[in-house]
């Protein structure tokens, strides 16, 4: 069993069919759901972890993408902008994942592991700089 974490990316004449339960019923994947959105556009954003055996999860991303769904493994929904990070350490007692943590205590310096991060939301509003943002 694998886990993959991806950010999909659905047309608008997509957002109203079940997509994601033919990928636990017919695929046999375990779909954890971190994020989910359909705009006033009715464009529909989704970040997810996908767990399974590698081939069900590779036959069962062909079906999605027969929908013209846009699968990105890089893109998450949170983004972490280190430039204009000050390592002020102020999103660290928010992150409940630890996904935003010290990577050198010495110099006091942030790093943002994103296998680890949720897509909760709390750096959002905890970064007086706005290093932390949404994708959508």
């Amino acid at each position: 069993m694998i886990t993959r974490k991806l950010f999909l990316h659905f047309p608008k004449c997509e957002t109203e069919k079940p997509i994601v339960y033919h990928l636990v019923k017919d695929y046999r994947l375990i779909i954890n759901i971190f994020r989910a959105k359909v705009t006033p556009d009715e464009e529909g954003y989704l970040v997810l972890d996908v767990t399974g055996e590698e081939a069900d999860i590779e036959r069962g991303m062909e079906f999605v993408k027969g929908f013209d769904v846009t699968i990105d493994p890089v893109n998450k929904g949170v983004r972490w902008n280190q430039e204009r990070c000050t390592h002020c350490g102020n999103c660290l007692g928010h992150c409940p994942t630890h996904a935003l943590r010290l990577g050198d205590a010495a110099a006091r310096t942030l790093v943002f592991v994103e296998e680890a991060c949720i897509e909760c939301l709390s750096c959002l509003g905890n970064c007086p700089f706005g290093a932390c943002s949404s994708a959508f």
